[in-house]
């Protein structure tokens, strides 16, 4: 076996990853890069590079990946309206794969052997690192600490870190109970009192939107004006896509938008249950049905929808770079070409209604067509009576042999 002599480190400068930042080095006698990414996650990420400095890394990488999240990974995902399992916006999932691209990259570019990551043996993430690794380079050594190590509580890593000299920040006041993954699309929660299903959130732990009660008592409307299936202006703004989700985190948690209390079934056979704050991501769920619906074709849209479930399971468990998501991602964007326009949009209490969207080179909606009033020969009413006895003789077959029995 090749001998790992350099590896890059997924690493938020936290205890676990400045736990194996220390294991790395003394179980691999390798030199580690560490790799931060900044998708949004509102961290100060000053303090892991400074942390990174003094526990001897000479090679340290910060990205903002900001826009490259949303605009290469977010929205390409929206296009298709995934939603897992019905309900989960897939906040974590989907900033995986970029992860683990830039990880290979970063090692392609050090001369490393091996990447690591401190995800657990119990979770999804680490499927998600390493189906995306393997799938971006089949020959890379994956190291996972969690796997491999006997540290397997916080007490065992704190006395590690003490014995080592790591600095571990002691958070002043009340620590959260939960453990959090933060992004520009999503904030998430596991553990604490949601370990138990029948318990309800404390309304302490949610960060990003208040309460539905207490949201203003005076409706928001918001327009988006869509361009091949993306958002591109809000309220009549350009914006980038990155700028697009933040304002309608803002927007949509303000009105109490974006929350979810779910129990999933993850990849590696276990039920979990978490609860997320995905705001901008609801709104745009909401707005981006809306545009497709009188801009795409009934059966297009009937067959994104019914490839919609596949395509969100590839996501969850990992498959971002397989040929099969590949594969579907074009067909989606295919079906997008047409998908431009404005959508009016009304935010109130936790809800998001649409009250307007409009086309005006795209819509398939024909008034003309659809008029409850007269439509001046337009759509020849007769017509329907064939059609519908042509569509009931296989029932009016069965119905007769039934009879007769």
């Amino acid at each position: 076996m090749t001998k790992i002599r350099k590896v890059v480190l997924a690493y938020s400068g936290g205890l676990d990853t400045s736990v194996i930042l220390m294991w790395l080095q003394e179980n691999y006698g390798c030199e580690v890069v560490t790799f931060t990414a900044d998708i949004g996650q509102g961290e100060e990420l000053a303090p892991a590079r400074a942390k990174a400095r003094k526990l001897g890394v000479k090679q340290i990488y910060i990205d903002d990946l900001k826009e490259q999240f949303v605009r290469d990974f977010v929205f390409p995902m929206f296009r298709a309206n995934a939603l897992y399992e019905g309900e989960y916006l897939l906040g974590t999932s989907i900033a995986r794969p970029l992860i683990a691209k830039r990880l290979i990259e970063i090692a392609g570019k050090t001369g490393a052997q091996a990447i690591s990551h401190g995800a657990t043996g119990k979770g999804n993430d680490q499927v998600r690192f390493e189906l995306g690794a393997y799938a971006l380079k089949p020959d890379v050594k994956i190291i996972a600490p969690w796997r491999e190590w006997d540290l397997t509580s916080r007490d065992k890593l704190l006395a590690y870190a003490k014995k080592r000299g790591i600095p571990v920040e002691m958070k002043r006041g009340k620590k959260s109970p939960y453990s959090m993954d933060a992004n520009l699309l999503h904030i998430s929660y596991e553990g604490g009192i949601l370990e138990d299903p029948w318990r309800e959130p404390e309304q302490s732990m949610w960060r990003w939107t208040v309460a539905p009660e207490k949201a203003p008592n005076k409706a928001r409307y918001i327009e988006l004006t869509y361009r091949k299936g993306d958002v591109v202006a809000v309220n009549g703004r350009t914006v980038s896509a990155a700028t697009a989700l933040g304002m309608l985190n803002k927007l949509g948690g303000a009105n109490g938008i974006g929350r979810a209390d779910i129990v999933e079934n993850r990849y590696v056979g276990m039920k979990s249950r978490g609860a997320y704050e995905t705001p901008g991501g609801t709104i745009m769920l909401k707005a981006h049905r809306a545009i497709e619906s009188i801009t795409m074709d009934r059966e297009v849209a009937h067959l994104k929808d019914e490839l919609m479930p596949r395509y969100a399971s590839l996501i969850y468990n990992g498959y971002w770079w397989s040929p099969e998501r590949l594969m579907m991602q074009e067909m989606i964007d295919a079906s997008q070409k047409t998908v431009n326009g404005v959508v009016r949009l009304k935010l109130y209490k936790g809800g998001v209604s649409v009250v307007g969207r409009k086309s005006d080179s795209d819509s398939l909606f024909d008034p003309r067509i659809a008029t409850f009033e007269e439509d001046k020969g337009a759509y020849n009413q007769k017509d329907a009576e064939g059609f519908i006895k042509l569509n009931a003789l296989r029932m009016r077959i069965a119905a007769r042999r039934r009879k007769h029995r």
